[in-house]
Parts: structure tokens; sequence; C-alpha cells
């Protein structure tokens, strides 16, 4: 190469969402960060702050840069049900489920979220790019798939006083149970909204056109005026999924794609998403990779929840049985203000965290005072969610 090789690629700059002069002009610091190739807030203000809002108020997140495909065409279901784990003949239109799917070795690609539009058109929502391992495995069927990330623009708004916003801003949103999606209009484009969220809290998610995305955000801030409305990032979303017990793809799991050693790659009952892996259906990726290591008892890893004694969140820990064993990994944790524990997610090997749990213990390095001191503290498995709010699932939710 020469020195007059162009590398304009080097000074190319994130992507920005529609939103995002509308989030520049609230944030305090500049605190951003690469999510997909756009540029995403991890933080607006203040994390605490932020968090709270989700809890007690109502916080407006920008998912426009979550990877978003269309698939369409008289095959659709019958190629996602080839795709993905669950039974999607049991999906009707206007219902959303989350879902997995993986190699034929049984290792998990992803996880995400399946919209039913219509009969015929689905929309997935992962965190990954797939469209080749997408077109590879639609072979054969009448089918079109498309990534629509950058055409089509999201936003969640999640807390107690998010249907009341709704409905101050003149959407109908009442009837809706969990998991539920209706169509409206604004201005004269199609929005789509489903009772769905990352938070374990009464919530919505909502996608529409890039050309009017900035209008919606005006028209939901303006009515959540009066109910609190607040924009959060990333860190303050990260502590309720935690709370929630939901898990984060190349965070709590390595995806098979992106894993660079054989045994990071992980099955669904390994991450606990056995429960939807539907054996029943006709045969999908994976199938039988997972059937032979049920039946051969072959499972290494388990993920589970932990609840640690303190307060020092166990970020990174290692996990261990007795003195010395090493038992896991912890892979996500905080202080829950809600639950009032120390909470935490962590890969466990088998039998740690299924037959064997108790014994166990985290190693924690806490910062003070310019060193850093090794804390030995007791946990224990215990079920999730971490945190179970009634108003999530109340039908219709309660006006706040």
């Amino acid at each position: 190469m020469t020195g007059s090789t162009n590398r304009e690629h080097f000074r190319t700059p994130l992507l920005h969402a529609p939103f995002h002069a509308r989030i520049e002009a609230l944030m305090e610091g500049e605190h951003w960060y690469d999510w997909a190739g756009y540029a995403a807030a991890m933080m607006i203000r203040d994390e605490e702050l932020e968090y709270f809002a989700i809890r007690s108020q109502a916080a407006l997140f920008d998912l426009t840069p979550m990877i978003k495909y269309r698939i369409e065409g008289p095959e659709a279901e019958a190629f996602l049900d080839r795709l993905t784990l669950r039974d999607v003949s049991k999906l009707k239109p206007g219902r959303v489920h989350y879902t997995a799917w993986c190699d034929d070795d049984g290792h998990v690609l992803d996880d995400g979220t399946l919209f039913r539009l219509a009969p015929d058109r689905f929309r997935l929502c992962c965190q990954e790019r797939h469209l080749p391992w997408l077109a590879d495995t639609a072979l054969g069927f009448d089918v079109a798939i498309a990534e629509e990330t950058d055409a089509v623009a999201g936003l969640a708004l999640q807390g107690p006083t998010s249907a009341s916003i709704l409905l101050a801003a003149g959407f109908d949103i009442e009837p809706m149970k969990p998991f539920a999606l209706a169509e409206f209009d604004h201005q004269g484009s199609r929005l789509l909204i489903s009772r769905t969220g990352f938070t374990a809290d009464l919530g919505y998610e909502l996608f529409l056109d890039t050309a009017v995305a900035v209008s919606l955000w005006d028209r939901l801030w303006d009515a959540g005026q009066v109910h609190g409305i607040s924009a959060i990032g990333y860190d303050a979303l990260n502590r309720a999924r935690i709370e929630a017990g939901f898990i984060v793809a190349n965070a709590d799991f390595v995806t098979s794609e992106t894993a660079l050693r054989a045994d990071r790659a992980r099955q669904p009952d390994e991450i606990g998403l056995g429960w939807m892996v539907d054996m029943a259906k006709p045969h999908f990726n994976g199938r039988r990779a997972i059937a032979s290591a049920r039946a051969a008892g072959t499972l290494r890893h388990v993920l589970v929840g932990l609840e640690i004694e303190g307060n020092e969140p166990a970020t990174g820990s290692i996990v261990y049985h007795g003195a010395k064993t090493e038992a896991g990994v912890v892979t996500a944790a905080i202080w829950s203000p809600t639950a009032k524990r120390n909470i935490a997610l962590a890969s466990l090997e088998r039998p740690f965290g299924e037959k064997t749990n108790d014994g166990l213990w985290v190693e924690i390095y806490a910062p003070r005072e310019l060193r850093y001191h090794k804390l030995k503290k007791k946990a224990r498995v215990v079920e999730r969610p971490f945190v179970r709010l009634p108003r999530r699932t109340q039908t219709p939710p309660v006006k706040f």
C-alpha cells in the first residue's frame, strides 16, 4: 500500500437513529456506544435516576439498532418452524413470542422476538445479523427475507405510567394483553405497538417507518409530561433486565457463530431456554443434536440465578464450590433496588446449579480507597425472575 491509499472507512461515523437529535439534546455527557453500527446511548443523565424512571414512572429507550428481518410468503410459517425452537403454528396473527434458533449441532445462534403481523408475514428481531444463515435455511421454501433495521425505527416505553402515556397520546392499548400486537395510525403511517419489553415491568414496544419517527417521539414526550416520562440509556435498561432474569447474547452466553472456542457455544438447555424446545413439532435446526444430548446426559452447563450475601455486585466473579473447586462464572450482577437483594446470573458447570446447590460462594474484588479487596461471599441458587410485578400482566393495565 502507498500513503495515498483511501482510508475513509476508518473515519466513517456511527449511524444516527432518527431519535438521535432528541436524545443528544437531553444527554449531559458523551455516553455513547456502538450498537450494531449505530451510536446508542449508554447513559443520558444518571444511571440510577434512569433505572428508577423504569420502576416508578415511564422510560423511553431507542430500539432502532435492534436487528429486524421481514419474513413473508406462502411458506413463511413453515420456514420459521424449521428455523426456530418453538411451534410457530401456535403463534396467531397479532401475537408475539420469545424464541431462539440453533445451528445443526444444537448450539444457540441467537434469541429474539417473533412478531406475527399477518398469516404469511412476520418480523424477527434479534441481537446479531443472520441474513446468510436465514437465506441458507430458507432454501426450498417459498419465502422472501429482507433486513429492515434501517427502515424501521423502534422505541421501548416501559414503566408503570407507560399505558397512561399511550392512552393520553391517543392510542387505545387498554385491551392489549401481554405479547399482543396491534396496529395504529400515526400521521398516515402504520404504527405497530406490542405489549412487550425487557424490564419485567408494564411496557410496550413501538415500530414505525423512520420518516415519521421523530414526530412519534414528540407525541409521546408531550403526552408523558404529566406522567413523568424520561429518556434512558442501556445501563439503566440492563439493570432492569437482570432483575427480570433475561439473558443477553454474547454477554450471558456466546452465540455459536461468534464462539472462538468449540466449548464456548451453548445448547438451549444450558442457558435456560430448554422450555422453548418443542420436540412434538417437525424437524428444526439442531433437533437431533439436542435430543441426543438430552438422552446421553452430556449437557455440561446450566445458567442460573444467584442470590449473594452482602451488597457488592459480583460482576465477572468466579463461582466456587467448597474451598477451591471452580463451578462457573457470573455473567451479570447488580444490587437490586427493587428486590433489595444482591443478585446475579451465572453460567455453572453441571452438576453445580442443577443437583448441587449447597456450598457455593463467589470471589468478589471490590475497589476501596485505591486498593482491591477480595471478598468471599456465600451464594445460593434462586428462581428467576428476581422481580415479579403484577402490573406487568394486568389487563387492562392500571392507570397511573
